[in-house]
């Protein structure tokens, strides 16, 4: 280099001094893999919903869902983080369970709304804890941007209840059924 300068190519890697790469890793993987299952998801319903009443509601959210998917897309490149194997399985279940709630009817689709959007705002809460403990500084963008997606969760979560959703049939029923189902993607994203 000239004059002692070190020169770095342009790179979206960013510097890993310091950084707990395994949790980084799990972090990114999983939250990645649930922000493209949530965007199945919406796909699913709006397959179903996308000409009812309940389109722009479904579509709103659906759009926040995308900017998630984008940004992790982004970060695991700078961070160098592979994709859950489980993307594809991921895409069918996704979309099935978006599909198969919107048959339900709006209430339906709105259910599993609730459903899902509670267990990631409370997983991206685990998360927040956990980089809260390694080291907040180290972590700031990261949990900025995990900060406003849950937020942003919430909100759809919120939305859901607004517009019926625990007027659904069998509510509780589908509600523990898709909690359950998003505790196992969650587990098995980390993973694998």
């Amino acid at each position: 280099p000239a004059g002692g300068v070190s020169l770095r190519l342009c790179s979206t890697r960013v510097a890993l001094e310091g950084i707990n790469k395994p949790v980084l890793d799990r972090i990114i993987r999983v939250d990645h893999a649930g922000e493209y299952g949530a965007n199945r998801i919406y796909a699913g319903q709006m397959a179903v919903l996308g000409r009812s009443s309940a389109g722009p509601i479904i579509r709103q959210m659906w759009n926040q869902e995308k900017d998630h998917l984008k940004k992790f897309d982004e970060l695991m490149v700078a961070y160098r983080v592979r994709p859950t194997v489980l993307l594809p399985f991921w895409n069918v279940a996704g979309f099935v369970l978006g599909a198969g709630s919107a048959l339900l009817g709006k209430k339906g689709a709105m259910a599993c709304t609730v459903a899902v959007e509670e267990s990631i705002s409370d997983h991206y809460n685990s998360q927040i804890r956990t980089l809260m403990e390694e080291d907040p500084e180290k972590y700031k963008e990261l949990l900025q941007i995990i900060k406003q997606f849950r937020d942003d969760e919430r909100e759809h979560h919120d939305i859901g209840l607004e517009h019926d959703a625990e007027a659904a049939p069998a509510y509780s029923v589908l509600k523990t059924a898709i909690q359950l189902g998003c505790k196992a993607a969650i587990f098995l994203s980390e993973r694998i």
